[in-house]
């Protein structure tokens, strides 16, 4: 099932930034463009990847926010289903028609627990992560309330401190005490790392990898030497997925932003010193901008600025191009430094951002571009939903 859009009264450079059928040199600036066929190679690829080592993967819904992108990850990559961080995030997943959601976070709020108990209604599986005993009682209340069933997965602190218990007696606690709730069922463990996937440089991936998947296998020991053996051990990112793959112990990947390829994930080095956007993965996502006024010779300003881009992980890099450089961002501008007087008004660039995901929720909309022509336009499905 595909996001259901009408366009029959929408107008271009209002309600979106394009039409299927335009040209991209038309579609109305700042927007998200998809490379879709980069896109595509990416997802099968990771899928082709998965299936040969044995794994299932579980796309990162956060990341892209879109019912469409997930199907696409689903349907040419094999994608089993999505993670969401939030309740709203799955729901809006659920009603658009994808039927096996892991909230991979924890729910505490009473009401949110109350409307993710009312979710499997919509025709899905869903699990949710567990890390303290007292949120069994919760979830299973809940569950029991409105005649549902939740999966949990006990979730592992391996290195981030954050979420997540750290031992294999803590674990095991909270399976047991899933396994005897009404309305619960103990699925397996959450053991995902997210600082850790950006760390650039190999060796420095592979020493906090090598802790946390010997962890992750001492709990797993213990879990199934007493009779609570996990069904699914889930988690690995874009900047890991190689090492829980071959690791023995995951059977489940959560990569999310592969499929885009941002700059900041561009910089990681595998283990032969390359850069993950240098062969691995292509840049599918950029944030298409116009250049708006070059009254400085050596200096155009564009229209994406802080509004449209996330700055968290650095600035974005035009694509394509060593002849310009974003070099500063404000709240409607973007600054680019053009030595040689290169740019003209209108000119349009397409920038790579540096973090995917913050940015994607800044948009509605997505444009599909292939061939220079506007294939699709998707909405940002779960926009703004982070309760």
């Amino acid at each position: 099932m595909t996001a259901k859009t009408d366009f029959a009264d929408a107008e271009v450079g209002y309600d979106l930034p394009a039409l299927p059928g335009m040209d991209e040199a038309d579609v109305q600036t700042p927007c998200l463009i998809l490379d879709l066929d980069a896109l595509e190679r990416n997802i099968v690829k990771m899928g082709e990847y998965a299936k040969a080592h044995g794994m299932r993967h579980r796309s990162h819904g956060k990341m892209h926010k879109s019912v469409d992108v997930q199907n696409l990850q689903q349907r040419l990559g094999g994608a089993v289903g999505v993670c969401c961080q939030k309740v709203s995030e799955a729901e809006a997943f659920a009603r658009g028609g994808i039927h096996d959601i892991l909230v991979s976070n924890e729910v505490r709020d009473q009401a949110k627990i109350d409307r993710l108990a009312r979710l499997p209604k919509l025709g899905a599986r869903i699990t949710v992560c567990v890390d303290d005993l007292a949120n069994v009682a919760e979830l299973s209340a809940a569950a029991r309330k409105h005649g549902t069933t939740l999966e949990c997965l006990v979730e592992i602190d391996c290195g981030a401190r954050r979420c997540g218990v750290a031992t294999p007696a803590a674990a095991a606690e909270i399976a047991r005490a899933i396994g005897a709730a009404p309305a619960l069922k103990f699925s397996g463990i959450q053991a995902y790392q997210g600082a850790m996937q950006h760390l650039e440089d190999y060796a420095d991936r592979k020493a906090k990898l090598d802790a946390a998947i010997a962890l992750v296998a001492e709990v797993v020991a213990s879990l199934s030497a007493a009779g609570l053996k996990p069904e699914i051990v889930s988690g690995g990112g874009t900047g890991s997925y190689r090492f829980e793959s071959n690791s023995g112990v995951y059977n489940e990947l959560q990569c999310g932003s592969y499929a885009f390829m941002d700059a900041d994930y561009g910089r990681v080095r595998d283990i032969g010193g390359n850069r993950l956007d240098h062969g691995e993965w292509e840049n599918a996502l950029f944030v298409l901008t116009s250049v708006m006024s070059h009254a400085n010779a050596e200096r155009a300003v564009c229209d994406a600025g802080l509004k449209v881009l996330s700055i968290d992980s650095g600035l974005p890099v035009v694509h394509g191009r060593n002849d310009v450089r974003y070099v500063n961002a404000s709240d409607e501008h973007g600054v680019i430094e053009d030595p040689d007087g290169v740019l003209r008004i209108n000119e349009k660039l397409r920038l790579i951002p540096s973090h995917c995901d913050p940015t994607c929720n800044l948009h509605d909309w997505y444009v599909g571009v292939r061939n220079g022509k506007v294939e699709v336009v998707w909405p940002v499905s779960a926009r703004g939903k982070s309760y």
